[in-house]
């Protein structure tokens, strides 16, 4: 049974993870959905840390939302985990590419399973949704080409 904080808290974040669900995302909410979709994934997979913070909200889901659309190649998957909220989870991915510092919101790019690129919250915040969704969408255009 969950406690009036985390079901408040439930509440509060259920339009964040709406704005990236209804654009095609799946939520991995599990260490172990994780590690399925990393593990047995093929192709690119577009991966959003989503987070509460404003910068996610006014840049990075925003962003993401229309690099998909604008973007001439698509990943072939969109997965999301939640930072703060499905900590579990977050963790679990974020070992799949220890290489870069734990950051949220961000973005990565994998490639059957590898990191291919990752923009971190410093490439986000301060930034306007244009340039973040621009940045990303070239992005796509490169590594979903391969």
């Amino acid at each position: 049974m969950s406690n009036a904080y985390e079901e408040y808290m439930q509440g509060i974040v259920k339009p964040m993870r709406e704005e990236l669900v209804n654009v095609g995302f799946t939520e991995l909410k599990t260490p172990d959905e994780v590690a399925n979709h990393m593990q047995e994934s093929k192709g690119t997979s577009l991966i959003v840390i989503n987070s509460i913070c404003g910068c996610a909200a006014g840049l990075a889901r925003p962003a993401v939302a229309a690099a998909i659309e604008k973007a001439e190649h698509k990943p072939d998957h969109l997965v999301t985990v939640f930072a703060g909220q499905d900590r579990e989870a977050t963790a679990q991915m974020r070992n799949f590419f220890e290489e870069v510092p734990p950051s949220s919101p961000s973005i990565a790019i994998c490639q059957d399973g590898n990191l291919a690129y990752f923009i971190p919250r410093e490439q986000i915040e301060g930034f306007a949704m244009e340039q973040v969704r621009d940045h990303l969408a070239g992005v796509l255009d490169q590594v979903c080409a391969k």
